[in-house]
């Protein structure tokens, strides 16, 4: 690494946590602020120096870092930080915030002259803390030197997908990403579900696709999860998974197309996160194929 940066994480739930340790581990001063302080202070032993305010947070940085809900949260926090941030601060904005929240969020950037990066990314839990992201960028080529030793710390890869951040191509890219997530997980759900109905045992479905074209791993890690009752701690939460999946289904409402099947995921996501599994394994939508948990 041949410059030390200094870095601000904004928000340390599951993936953000993991982005901080990362890029404190490649040998960045990194600042973290999450809304529940006790969330973020375990990272104090990478290294990390958790602070009370957002504005505490970004003072400073050469690069600020936001991973939170949504896009209205995410702006929310940046008008907290408002006063500590200067002028040619690279954004690295990886919020999964939906086609709408982006013009906000790059029109914050403008008024504060700040380099905006839409960057959100493909992974959960493991490859976050294994520093194996699949990030998605747009942002100005001249400018990438300024963040790539912080995109490599968190990620594996990362694609371009166009110069301007604020066109959001990254964020379209992502929500697309996600609409196949999101119902692979389900179909592995209803899968297990259906089987215990008509009393299959799963393993018998699992050895009948074995090596063929209808298999694939993600089938198995995430029916194994279920089966196996390890969906805590999340790999990727319900409820995070709920709100993309609004997100995925209003983009093809207001672009012309009907998305039968990220509605239904969107439903049954909704009717787990209110069965009380909001906070496990996006798997655990399995549970709202069933009137009672």
């Amino acid at each position: 690494m041949s410059e030390k940066l200094t870095v601000s994480v904004l928000g340390t739930g599951i993936m953000g946590a993991a982005m901080a340790r990362n890029i404190a581990r490649a040998g960045h001063t990194v600042r973290a602020w999450n809304r529940s302080r006790a969330k973020a202070e375990p990272l104090t032993a990478d290294g990390v120096r958790v602070t009370d305010t957002p504005a505490e947070a970004v003072t400073g940085a050469d690069v600020v870092l936001t991973m939170l809900y949504d896009g209205p949260a995410a702006l929310d926090v940046m008008e907290q930080a408002a006063g500590g941030l200067r002028p040619g601060t690279a954004w690295i904005q990886s919020t999964t915030a939906g086609i709408d929240a982006i013009g906000d969020l790059a029109a914050f950037a403008a008024r504060h002259e700040l380099t905006f990066f839409d960057a959100p990314v493909l992974g959960t839990r493991q490859p976050a803390e294994a520093g194996q992201l699949l990030i998605l960028a747009a942002g100005p080529s001249e400018r990438r030197d300024a963040v790539h030793p912080v995109l490599d710390a968190v990620g594996a890869r990362t694609v371009w997908t166009g110069e301007d951040g604020a066109a959001g191509s990254a964020t379209r890219l992502k929500l697309v990403a996600n609409s196949w997530v999101l119902a692979a997980t389900n179909a592995a759900g209803e899968v297990l579900a259906l089987s215990e109905a008509l009393g299959v045992d799963p393993q018998s479905f699992f050895d009948a696709i074995a090596g063929g074209g209808l298999d694939m791993p993600y089938l198995h890690l995430k029916a194994g999860l279920v089966r196996d009752g390890n969906l805590t701690p999340a790999q990727f939460a319900v409820s995070t998974a709920a709100k993309d999946a609004r997100l995925i289904v209003e983009a093809g409402r207001a672009h012309g197309v009907r998305l039968d099947v990220a509605e239904a995921s969107a439903a049954r996501l909704a009717r787990a996160e209110e069965q009380g599994h909001g906070d496990e394994d996006m798997a655990a939508a399995y549970y709202a194929s069933f009137d009672e948990v």
